[in-house]
């Protein structure tokens, strides 16, 4: 296993969502088309678990992988969820590994290929975190006040929030203010040190706890919670991916998420126990156009 983090991965602001779906190039430089199906495989993935007492859940996918495909994995650090889809699309890595949203908006560009998703469960997917002592109770008193979002590309961390806010009768910008603090970590340092007045994130998250949580029990409660999604998250690789790579990653990928790693695995657990979909269609995304379209992306509009 190795790791990496290239400079051609600019971050992307809040407002590049659109544009970075749609108006960038298919730039060749970097990706190894021609590479045999031993050679290292590629993903991209967004910093997480900076402990530095406990294994990082990236390194132990990367770890479990090798081992299922007997091939190196190399890792390419890239800053937010939308450089991951930008990486595979632009074929400068193999595959990454996203949640339900930036799936369907990668999917719906005709870019990049679906090779595994994992259906949703029954569970609620986000909620909003205020501090124990916040005069906040509920959903609708976050009227007027200033709300943390992880990334915009972000299920948990954007998408099902604002639906839920939406739900509940608060639309973005007009009745509450958002930010984008640039992760779930971002969003919770700033709840923390006073700067917004709830953080919306994962419910998973919350359950977790520290390292990948950092409020312990009786500090925070959790305001609202969000409907379930269809699809928890997909395998995304790039259109030029031999076909040996893609029937490896499909084989190997639903062994590596088993119960056996679960806590090894730390945030990417979230995945075991569900039902997968080898080569999800395209229809599989679909549901989530309408809750897309209430945090003011419209999938349907995005083309290669």
């Amino acid at each position: 296993m190795s790791r990496n983090t290239p400079p051609l991965f600019a971050v992307l602001g809040a407002g590049a969502l659109v544009v970075a779906l749609t108006g960038c190039s298919s730039d060749n430089a970097g990706a190894e088309d021609s590479a045999p199906a031993s050679g290292p495989i590629t993903i991209a993935t967004t910093p997480i678990g900076d402990d530095p007492t406990a294994a990082n859940p990236v390194e132990v996918l990367a770890d479990k992988l090798e081992a299922e495909t007997g091939r190196t994995i190399e890792i390419r650090d890239v800053p937010d969820y939308l450089s991951v889809v930008e990486a595979i699309r632009s074929d400068h890595v193999d595959f990454g590994i996203m949640s339900g949203f930036p799936s369907a908006l990668a999917v719906n560009t005709g870019e990049v290929d679906a090779l595994l998703a994992w259906k949703g469960s029954d569970e609620p997917v986000s909620t909003c975190v205020v501090l124990d002592d916040s005069p906040i109770r509920n959903l609708t008193d976050l009227r007027d006040k200033t709300v943390a979002f992880a990334d915009q590309a972000s299920s948990s961390g954007y998408f099902m929030p604002v639906y839920m806010l939406h739900e509940a009768g608060l639309e973005r910008d007009d009745d509450y203010e958002a930010i984008f603090a640039g992760g779930h970590e971002g969003s919770f340092a700033a709840l923390e040190q006073g700067q917004v007045d709830a953080a919306c994130t994962a419910v998973m998250l919350t359950e977790l706890g520290e390292p990948m949580f950092p409020f312990a029990d009786g500090e925070w409660r959790g305001v609202g919670q969000s409907p379930s999604m269809p699809i928890q998250g997909t395998v995304l690789a790039r259109q030029s991916l031999d076909d040996e790579t893609r029937a490896q990653l499909q084989r190997a990928l639903p062994k590596v998420f088993s119960e056996d790693n679960a806590e090894a695995l730390g945030a990417y657990s979230g995945f075991i126990g569900l039902e997968a979909i080898v080569d999800p269609s395209a229809s599989e995304f679909q549901s989530f156009i309408d809750i897309a379209a209430v945090a003011g992306v419209e999938l349907s509009d995005l083309e290669g």
